[in-house]
Formats: C-alpha cells, sequence, structure tokens
C-alpha cells in the first residue's frame, strides 16, 4: 500500500509566522505568553494569552478579501500558501480534483459570531453583515482555499474539539490511502482569543489565571500547573502519495506514518482519569505505521497544563507503553505556544517533522517541581539532540475525542 509523505508546511502562530520562524522560537524555548491587546478585557478574570504577533492580514491577501474573512480563515489562507509554495505544488485544471482539503476547526469564526450578536441586538438585522455565514462556518477556512486556488477534490472540515486538526490530517491520511486523491492540504485554524472564548473556557475551570506573573504559565506536567493559556493560529500541511511525489520531483520532508482515534465515551469535558482511550489511540496509530512500541524516539503531548490532562494523559502513556514509557522523551509544545484549540494538533505535527529531520526534541518550558503523578521524560526547559526515526503526537479534546500520528523519518 501506498506510503503517505509530507512535502509542504506553512503556519501562522504565537512563535512565528511560518516554520522557520515558530522551530527557532520553539528549540530556544521561547514563550508566546502574552497580555491580551486583541480586545478589552478588564471585565474577564483571565487577562493572558498566545496570541499571534504582528499579523497583518493585508500584507498577505487583498485588504477587501481580507475583510471578508474571519481571522481564522486569513490565518488559514496564509499557512496554506506557505505549504503549497513550500511543497512547489502547482494547481491545474488537469490536476485540480484530484487535490482534497480537509482544515479543520474546533469552533470556527467565533468573533464573527459575537460581533454579529451584538450587531443585531443593538442595531437590528439590516445591519448584519451578509458575509457572516461564510465568517462564521467551520468549514469556510477549507472552503476559501479551495476557492483561492481552484482545487475541486474533497474539501472539507473535522470538528473534534481540541483533536480537530489531528483527525483532519488522518482523514486526509486515509484519503490518500484508499487512492481517492493523489495530494492533500490538511491541518486546521482556530482564532478563539476573543472576550467571550476566553470567559468560556474558563468558566469550565481550565485557564491559568497567572495575570501579573505570566512568565511561568502554563506548565504542563508540573506540581504547580493552574491551567491552560488560550492560544490561536493556523498550521496546514501538503500530503501526498509517495509514487505522486516522487513522479514530479518533490523535496519529502518526512513520512506521515500512521493515524489512530478513539473516543472515551465518558464525559463532554473531562478526559477519562484512567486514560484508556489515549492508549488505545497510540496503539493505533503503531498499528497503522507498523511500528514496535521500541521505535518510538519522542511523543509531542498535548499536555494543556490542566490537572486532569497532564495526569490521564500520563496514564495513557504508560499504558501504551509499559515499562519504556519512562525513556521515550516527552515534551508539551504547549508550554511556548499556548493552546490553539483545533489547531494546535495539526502545528505539532509540524514540531514532530523537524524533529525526526533536525534531530532536536523541543522542551516543557515553565518545569520546575515534578508531579509524582506526572512522571516521564518531559524534556524540561532546554531543547535536547537526538536522533529519531519515528515520532507521535496526542491530540485529546474535548468530548472524549482521541487521535494519534505518526511521523516517521523518510528513507
Amino acid at each position: 500500500m501506498e506510503r503517505i509523505v509530507i512535502t509542504g508546511m506553512g503556519t501562522v502562530n504565537p512563535l512565528g509566522l511560518n516554520v522557520d520562524e515558530t522551530w527557532k522560537n520553539l528549540i530556544n524555548g521561547v514563550s508566546g505568553v502574552g497580555p491580551i491587546t486583541l480586545f478589552d478585557h478588564s471585565n474577564l478574570l483571565v487577562h493572558i494569552a498566545c496570541e499571534v504577533k504582528n499579523f497583518e492580514p493585508e500584507k498577505f491577501m487583498d485588504g477587501k478579501e481580507a475583510r471578508r474573512r474571519d481571522r481564522f480563515e486569513q490565518f488559514a489562507a496564509v499557512a496554506a500558501n506557505q505549504a503549497i509554495a513550500s511543497a512547489g505544488l502547482e494547481v491545474t485544471e488537469a490536476n485540480a480534483a484530484r487535490i482534497g482539503i480537509v482544515i479543520s476547526s474546533a469552533i470556527g469564526g467565533l468573533k464573527s459570531i459575537a460581533d454579529a450578536v451584538l450587531t443585531n441586538d443593538k442595531e437590528g438585522p439590516r445591519r448584519v453583515s451578509p458575509f457572516l455565514i461564510p465568517m462564521l462556518m467551520a468549514n469556510g477556512a477549507a472552503g476559501l482555499v479551495a476557492i483561492d486556488h481552484g482545487i475541486k477534490g474533497p474539501c472539507f472540515s473535522v470538528a473534534s474539539a481540541c483533536a480537530s486538526g489531528a483527525d483532519g490530517i488522518g482523514m486526509a491520511f486515509m484519503m490518500l490511502k484508499s487512492g481517492m486523491i493523489d495530494v492533500a492540504l490538511a491541518g486546521a485554524s482556530e482564532a478563539v482569543v476573543t472576550s467571550v472564548g476566553v470567559a468560556a473556557f474558563d468558566r469550565v475551570g481550565a485557564m491559568s489565571r497567572r495575570n501579573d506573573d505570566y512568565s511561568m504559565t502554563p506548565q504542563p506536567f508540573d506540581k504547580n500547573r493552574d491551567g491552560l493559556v488560550m492560544g490561536e493560529g493556523a498550521a496546514v500541511l501538503a500530503l501526498e502519495t509517495e509514487s505522486h511525489a516522487k513522479a514530479r520531483g518533490a523535496n519529502i520532508l518526512a513520512e506521515l506514518a500512521g493515524y489512530g482515534a478513539t473516543a472515551d465515551a465518558f464525559h463532554v469535558t473531562q478526559p477519562h482519569e484512567n486514560g484508556e482511550g489515549g492508549a488505545a489511540a497510540i496503539q493505533q496509530a503503531l498499528a497503522s505505521a507498523q511500528a514496535n512500541l521500541e521505535d518510538v524516539g519522542y511523543i509531542s503531548a498535548h499536555g494543556t497544563g490542566t490537572q486532569l490532562n497532564d495526569q490521564s494523559e500520563t496514564r495513557a502513556v504508560k499504558g501504551a507503553f509499559g515499562e519504556l514509557a519512562h525513556k521515550i522523551p516527552i515534551s508539551s509544545t504547549k508550554s511556548m505556544t499556548g493552546h490553539m484549540m483545533g489547531a494546535t494538533g495539526a502545528l505539532e505535527i509540524i514540531f514532530c517533522v523537524q524533529a525526526v529531520r533536525e534531530g532536536i526534541l523541543p522542551p516543557t518550558i515553565h518545569y520546575q517541581t515534578p508531579d509524582p503523578e506526572c512522571d516521564l521524560d518531559v524534556i524540561p526547559n532546554k531543547a535536547r539532540e537526538k536522533k529519531i526515526n519515528l515520532a507521535i503526537s496526542n491530540a485529546f479534546g474535548f468530548g472524549g475525542h482521541n487521535a494519534v500520528l505518526a511521523v516517521r523519518k523518510y528513507q
């Protein structure tokens, strides 16, 4: 059966406006956390976030078009353009129907929805924008990227909370494996750093409130962690069948080797504390990749920095790997990017690609006090040089969604 390879990558996130800038900041342990600047947060209990910095959409697209797109759609367009350019892809009438798009979002155009509600209430329905529907719908980013580039293959979005990006890449992986398409643009985008978004996640007890001293938050796997920091951004990968990539002389970055997905069927926001669903998804991904437990050289953790997530994920890793669990380096890059909701699972695949290519494992920053319940090798505070052949990435979402992807060094 065809191997699926990664030939292009693009991203806009709190650490950078492209892959190179992001990777440099990531391995240097740069934090993306800062005071919220996108809106007035004075009436909220949370005043910090990981915002995308210095993002001016008019530099990347026509100003009129930018105003008709929600922020999450702007992010997705830029990340997709980067992925297409880095892959050297050319869309033509001959191949347009053989290219698919799966650009996911857990929430979609939240700011557009919130703004429209206020407009409707204060000024009446005639003042609601006629562009509201394409700005708020979660599949809007995927549809607009298809329009931008004339791509006519399968085009949709996956919504599985914080697993959306990973599940979307998994769906693209399966379509490529089946022979339905030759190429896919797969990833996710999110722009939920809004007043209502921050308030909502804070109300479920998930957010860090270290507003005055945010230099040490979030703290995944640390005993004193107090919650996640909300992030935003997009990441898109260009995926191809190996034969297609070779035939056009593409530069192959890595192999997307496996995918696994399960549901906890337990609680709408809390992960099951025993981690069985996560462990099963890890085992599925490795079986899909035809890999053994000992082949895994790095785990990109979901690692949100909440008490429940970090402990249940630790149990999931132990459940999947047994005695090997303590020997496999694992880190949470959300300690730097914040939690980009559905988009983080896609961004963390880019980090796995870079890890297998460059032999550098990103750290978990802000780590100070070990938690006996989270006793894995979390690569504390400094990146680690280590040559690896296989990395896996965990994405566990509200609703009990578990998605795991495996990335292998291409040989």
